[in-house]
C-alpha cells in the first residue's frame, strides 16, 4: 500500500479529523459544543474515566446516565448512601473502583469544597486516581498538556512508531512519544482524538488504515501487519479456583442474601452464601460448605473469569422455611433482586439455580 505524502503535523491532522469525526458521548464536550461556550464538567469527566477503566463505552453509558441522574454533582455523590452507590454500580465490575469513587467524591466535596484539583499532581492525591486517570482528567477537563495513554492510544502509538518492545514494558516509551505529540493548543481534544482514532479507525482487528489521518506517518503500514501491534508479552495461563454457592429460597420464593466483607475482592457487595474462595485459595465445593443444614440439590457449575483467575462455582439450591434460621443475612424478594448490589458472578449462580429469577425481576 502506497502511503500518502504528509502535509501537516500529526497533531494538526488528528485534530482536524476529530473536528469532523468525533464520537458524541454523554460526558464529552464536543468541538461544536465548545464553540458555543460549553465547558467540560470535571465531575462528569472524572466519573466517566473511572467507569471506563477496563470497561467498554457501550457498557458504561447506561451506568453514567443512572449516576448523573441520581447524583448530578460530586457533592451529591459524596452524600449518597454507600449501599446505594454499590447497588447502582452492580454489574459494572471491578468493585474497588466503586469504593474509591465514593471516597474520592467525599474528598473532593469535603476537603476541596466540591472543586476538583486541576493538575495531575493534585488529582493523583485523591483516592482511586492513578497516572492515567489523572492525566485524562487534567487534559480533558482542564486542558492541561498531559500525556494521556489508554489502550486505544497505545495501539495507535505502537503502530505509528513500530514499537517492538512488548507491553507493559513499552508504556514509558509510549508515554514519552504521546507527550512529544501533544500540542499546547487543545490538548484535551487531542487526547480524545487519539482515543477515538484507536476506537474507530486503528482498531485491534481490521483497522481502516486508508481512512486514518496519520497513515502517511505510520511506520507499520505497508511494511507489516498492523494487527501484530502493540507487541504483547506472552500471557500466563490464568489459575482456576473452585468454590460453592448456595441459593436458598423460602416459602415465598425470596432468596437468602448476605453482604461480603468491606475489604478484598468484591468487597462490600451482596452475595449468596458460599465457601470462602479467593484469587489464591480454593473453597470447598461440596454441601459440607453449606451455611446451614437443608436438602441441598446440585444445580451444576458456573464459570466466571476475573482479571487474574478463573472461578468455577458448584451451585446448590434448597427450599428453606424462613423461620428456621439462616444466620446473618436477609431474605430478598425475587422481584427485587435486580435492585441489589449483586456482582455478575453472584447473578450467574442465582440464574443457574433459578433460571427465571431475573426475568421476573425485569417484568415486575
Amino acid at each position: 500500500m502506497t502511503q500518502p505524502h504528509r502535509t501537516a503535523a500529526p497533531a494538526d491532522l488528528i485534530l482536524a479529523w476529530y473536528d469532523r469525526h468525533h464520537r458524541d458521548l454523554p460526558w464529552r464536550v464536543s468541538p461544536p459544543m465548545a464553540a458555543r461556550g460549553i465547558a467540560p464538567d470535571p465531575y462528569r469527566i472524572w466519573l466517566s474515566e473511572v467507569m471506563l477503566q477496563q470497561t467498554t463505552v457501550q457498557a458504561v453509558k447506561s451506568y453514567f446516565a443512572l449516576f448523573t441522574a441520581r447524583w448530578p454533582t460530586v457533592t451529591d455523590l459524596a452524600n449518597a448512601d454507600n449501599e446505594d452507590v454499590m447497588k447502582s454500580w452492580a454489574g459494572l465490575g471491578y468493585y474497588a473502583r466503586a469504593r474509591n469513587l465514593k471516597k474520592c467524591a467525599e474528598a473532593v466535596a469535603f476537603e476541596h469544597g466540591g472543586i476538583f484539583p486541576d493538575t495531575e499532581e493534585g488529582l493523583k492525591a485523591l483516592p482511586g486516581i492513578g497516572d492515567y486517570t489523572a492525566a485524562a482528567i487534567a487534559a480533558i477537563a482542564f486542558n492541561r498538556r498531559s500525556a494521556v495513554l489508554d489502550g486505544n492510544v497505545e495501539r495507535v502509538v505502537s503502530r505509528l512508531h513500530a514499537i517492538e518492545t512488548p507491553l507493559p514494558a513499552a508504556k514509558p516509551q509510549m508515554r514519552a512519544l504521546v507527550a512529544a505529540m501533544t500540542p499546547d493548543d487543545r490538548p484535551g481534544d487531542f487526547a480524545q482524538a487519539m482515543m477515538d482514532l484507536g476506537a474507530t479507525i486503528c482498531t485491534p482487528r481490521r483497522p481502516a488504515c486508508a481512512l486514518c489521518p496519520l497513515n502517511a506517518d505510520c511506520r507499520v503500514l505497508g511494511r507489516e501487519d498492523p494487527e501484530l501491534y502493540p507487541r504483547k508479552a506472552a500471557r500466563k495461563e490464568k489459575p482456576v479456583r473452585l468454590g460453592a454457592a448456595f441459593i436458598a429460597e423460602d416459602e415465598t420464593g425470596a432468596v437468602f442474601l448476605r453482604k461480603r466483607a468491606e475489604s478484598g475482592l468484591l468487597g462490600g457487595m451482596t452475595e449468596v452464601p458460599g465457601s470462602p474462595w479467593t484469587a489464591r485459595i480454593d473453597g470447598e465445593t461440596g454441601v459440607s460448605a453449606a451455611p446451614f443444614p437443608a436438602a441441598w440439590q446440585a444445580c451444576g457449575t458456573v464459570v466466571h473469569v476475573f482479571t487474574h483467575f478463573e472461578l468455577r462455582l458448584s451451585v446448590y439450591r434448597s427450599m428453606v422455611l424462613r423461620d428456621a434460621g439462616a444466620g446473618a443475612g436477609w431474605w430478598q424478594a425475587k422481584e427485587t433482586l435486580d435492585g441489589e448490589a449483586l456482582p455478575t458472578v453472584m447473578k450467574k449462580a442465582i440464574k443457574q439455580a433459578i433460571p427465571d429469577a431475573f426475568q421476573k425481576a425485569r417484568k415486575a
